[in-house]
């Protein structure tokens, strides 16, 4: 058994400190939900663990003034049920509890969601596994590129890696043009949210913008009026609990029938939350029909590559996409 020490602090500075104080190599851990499970395959191996559940502060959710803000300890369930985040940000209580199931997410935080790693078969093949993984093992190959490919990724690939990012609620976030605070040793930080995560490229291990010892202690969305007619789409292979296939987060402001303004982004087919530019391009200005609708999506897998099993992705997604901008469009203001 491999020797593990273990720090529980009350406050994000204490973290830091405990961090780099620490000796070999250390990860914070609040839910557990996804960290246990790569312990478990190898993947993850750390010698300390600085427990950060019970922060102090970290569970609020606060909805005054111009933005949302949520502690990076609130529990996903927690978000999904609060009452104003249901009513005026649908988009937002929907990406959580499409996520995982219930159980998982009454331990799961928010924080720790936005830190969540691929569900790639190979990646998951574990630490010393037959199958060759850039993203656990740097160097070694990629065995999805020409392998079993039907749950890889259509866009943001490189040769290195096409592994799907997989979580609901950054995708949200990232449509809502959401920051992420952080504090590390030099301070705090303010990401948005199109920062936080990197495309894989050549290195496809290093997945986040976080210097040594960061950690997540906050998650604030500016308040629009898009937020009432908004939705989280996700299609998946069986509905009571899986990873998105594909899917989408959509915010609009309209006067009528035209869109004013579109937030979008999408998901379940792209290695990192994908902000659906081209789509809002398309979209704003317009008189909303699913003619536009549909071609405005599709402009979004403009430039997606498949492999040999996820073509049917491309479609999926594009209409995946259409289907969310009438769901959000029909929504009452």
């Amino acid at each position: 058994m491999q020797p593990l020490q273990y720090t529980r602090v009350q406050t994000a500075a204490e973290a830091v400190q405990a961090f780099s104080g620490a000796s070999g190599q250390a990860r914070y851990i609040a839910g557990g939900t996804t960290l246990y499970d790569l312990m478990k395959l190898g993947v993850e191996r750390p010698t300390h663990l600085i427990d950060i559940a019970d922060l102090e502060g970290s569970t609020r959710i606060e909805t005054q003034g111009d933005r949302l803000f949520f502690g990076a300890g609130a529990r996903m369930a927690d978000v999904a049920e609060h009452e104003v985040v249901r009513r005026d940000y649908p988009v937002l209580a929907q990406s959580l509890s499409k996520a995982a199931s219930q159980q998982l997410r009454n331990m799961a935080s928010v924080g720790g969601n936005l830190m969540q790693r691929t569900r790639c078969l190979y990646f998951r093949n574990g630490a010393g596994g037959i199958y060759p993984c850039n993203k656990r093992e740097p160097g070694s190959g990629c065995a999805a590129i020409g392998g079993l490919d039907r749950g890889q990724a259509v866009l943001g690939t490189s040769s290195s890696c096409t592994a799907v990012s997989p979580g609901d609620w950054p995708v949200a976030l990232t449509a809502l043009d959401a920051v992420v605070e952080v504090l590390g040793p030099s301070g705090i930080r303010m990401v948005p949210i199109v920062d936080f995560y990197r495309l894989p490229e050549a290195t496809p291990h290093i997945e986040f913008n976080l210097t040594p010892g960061e950690v997540v202690t906050g998650i604030s969305v500016p308040k629009t009026k898009a937020g009432r007619r908004s939705t989280y789409h996700k299609i998946r292979d069986r509905e009571s609990f899986a990873f998105a296939l594909a899917s989408a987060a959509v915010a609009l402001s309209m006067d009528g029938d035209r869109i004013e303004r579109a937030h979008i982004a999408i998901g379940g087919m792209v290695t990192r939350p994908w902000r659906a530019l081209e789509t809002e391009a398309q979209l704003e200005g317009q008189r909303l029909t699913y003619d536009h609708a549909i071609a405005a999506a599709r402009a979004a897998f403009a430039t997606a590559r498949a492999g040999s099993q996820n073509g049917f992705k491309i479609e999926l997604g594009a209409r995946t996409l259409a289907d969310a901008i009438m769901i959000a469009a029909g929504r009452s203001a």
